[in-house]
């Protein structure tokens, strides 16, 4: 047991000091000035079955103050909810930046509906507006009323072809709070701010939520042509536009939140494994390596913590013990950022265990030809 505890503290020292400081919860829009001249900006709105949502984000976006010239583009794909007479029904009350409602029909095979409404809404807007930056966002996303324009002004500045923020999802019952932190937490650990944002990096994502991209640094990339198929559609548009020479930033948001409740956890449940097994590319060997990754860096420090004081083994004991003192540290400042307690901390290897069983569900679920499910719709492996 010795050996298997000093591994997952080097482990922890490799992540503390190795993995792009992705525990830092620092990274946030560049230094920005207005530019001389706003660009216009066409706001992009895939809605499948959102009319829950739209009250809380539609009239965000309808109420940016942005000085240059921006429209709404929403694109209703297939709701069965009245999503779309209800955004038509919010713009007539609110008034704000002109709205645009739009049904593509089925996605063509190949497509995915998300990429397909976003294909609808994009040349909609070339056609309407000719924007020089799209702005795609979820309708499951409220936006501070000068949100696009501090989006703008980042891009502008510091000559990005992608902005992308990860919205802050909301943490209110107790199964957000154990989940979401941690969410985000991974998924900095997964792909580090830091690394994404460096030019020569290989390392690329972005947040789905909120994706200011310019149309010209799209059309080089193929979006969304070229990624039609993704089901993890936000990190293969980074990696598409990043390949074909653009640059990309993302880090974490002050002005943008995900209004989306997840009260059950069977709701979050699905949130994660639905994609996870995607996310490994749907490789038996790399769901193996992950599950006992996972089991190394999270499980095992407790467990050899509580071992070696059960036995009497101190030197098993201490490495546990300093294994799991150097994940909590790193979790604390995701903690803070979503005004979660510190004692929560500890908590991190039993929120890791239930990661660890999403993503085997994930796995089950896609051989048993229901993975990537989502709202109806299931997604084979492209």
């Amino acid at each position: 047991m010795e050996w298997i505890g000093a591994g997952s503290l080097l482990a922890w020292v490799w992540l503390l000091l190795g993995q792009g400081f992705f525990w830092r919860t620092d990274v946030r829009l560049p230094d920005r000035r207005d530019p001389e001249r706003w660009p216009t900006v066409a706001v992009v709105v895939p809605a499948r079955d959102e009319a829950a949502m739209l009250p809380d984000s539609l009239p965000s976006l309808l109420g940016q103050k942005y000085p240059g010239r921006a429209e709404v583009f929403l694109v209703d794909d297939g709701s069965t909810d009245g999503t779309g007479a209800l955004a038509r029904q919010l713009a007539a009350a609110r008034g704000g930046l002109p709205l645009t409602v739009s049904a593509p029909g089925e996605p063509e095979p190949g497509w995915t509906g998300k990429l397909w409404a976003v294909r609808h809404g994009i040349a909609l807007a070339r056609e309407r507006v000719a924007p020089e930056y799209l702005l795609l966002t979820d309708a499951d996303i409220a936006h501070d009323p000068d949100s696009l324009r501090e989006l703008v002004a980042a891009a502008r500045s510091a000559g990005l072809d992608l902005v992308s923020q990860m919205a802050r999802l909301r943490a209110v019952t107790f199964w957000e709070r154990l989940i979401v932190p941690a969410f985000v937490y991974f998924f900095g650990q997964l792909y580090p701010f830091r690394w994404v944002n460096r030019p020569g990096a290989r390392t690329a994502a972005a947040a789905g939520g909120c994706v200011l991209l310019r149309r010209e640094a799209a059309e080089r990339a193929g979006i969304p042509d070229a990624i039609r198929h993704a089901v993890i559609d936000d990190v293969t548009l980074a990696r598409a536009v990043k390949r074909s020479g653009g640059t990309i930033w993302l880090g974490l948001a002050d002005r943008v939140d995900s209004v989306r409740p997840y009260p059950r956890p069977g709701e979050l449940w699905r949130m994660v494994s639905r994609s996870a097994y995607a996310q490994l590319r749907h490789q038996p060997l790399l769901l193996l390596g992950t599950v006992l990754g996972l089991a190394l860096v999270y499980l095992v420090p407790p467990v050899a913590l509580a071992a070696g004081l059960a036995d009497g083994d101190t030197a098993v004991a201490a490495l546990g013990g300093a294994a799991w003192a150097v994940m909590c540290g790193t979790y604390l400042p995701m903690l803070r950022y979503y005004g979660q307690p510190p004692w929560a901390a500890p908590l991190l290897p039993f929120t890791a265990l239930l990661y660890l069983l999403m993503t085997v569900d994930s796995a089950v679920q896609h051989y048993r030809g229901r993975g990537a499910a989502w709202k109806g719709r299931t997604y084979p492996a492209p």
